[in-house]
């Protein structure tokens, strides 16, 4: 079984921190777990133009397979302007429609706003169940103000969160191969 986490921002530390949190968590407690991370600001994935995905860089093919071949995804996407960023949605756009189907998708989200506690369920979710992925009724919501001088998270649920969404992952993983 492999897990791919996936920071969808082009700037900042923050939303990568949250998904590679939930990947030391799953390398701690779940070492038979194959993990790996992507970050969109270590890959330069070309504008979707409708072409077929062959004639698109490298990149953009390497991020599209590993997505394509792992079993549960962690999406993480800072909020910007009530929504999800224009990069996320252009690697999405890149995926096949049954993209992610008999897959678990996770979802991270981070906001300066309460205001956006909702984007995921309002916007990432559609696109990711269009994709024909199964979703976990639960995601992280992280406010900018849990970061602390460290750049660490000092809510004492943070790490409480981060369980429950895998738990929930891997229950949610668990009927799909039994079905």
């Amino acid at each position: 079984m492999k897990l791919v986490g996936l920071s969808g921002s082009l700037s900042g530390y923050k939303t990568g921190k949250v998904v590679n949190d939930i990947i030391v968590y799953v390398r701690k407690n779940y070492p038979n777990i194959e993990t790996e991370m992507i970050d969109l600001k270590e890959y330069t994935i070309d504008f979707v133009t409708g072409a077929p995905l062959q004639s698109y860089n490298s990149d953009t093919l390497t991020v599209v397979k590993k997505l394509l071949f792992a079993d549960l995804i962690v999406i993480g996407t800072p909020i910007y302007q009530a929504s999800i960023t224009g990069a996320l949605k252009n690697l999405l756009d890149h995926l096949p429609v049954d993209a992610f189907k008999n897959k678990v998708t996770g979802i991270v989200t981070l906001a300066g706003s309460e205001k956006h506690f909702l984007v995921a369920e309002h916007h990432l979710k559609p696109i990711l169940t269009f994709l024909k992925a199964t979703v976990p009724v639960g995601n992280i919501f992280v406010h900018n103000d849990l970061f602390n001088e460290e750049e660490q998270i000092v809510d004492p649920e943070y790490h409480i969160r981060i369980q429950k969404l895998f738990e929930e992952m891997l229950a949610l993983h668990k009927s799909l191969s039994h079905s």
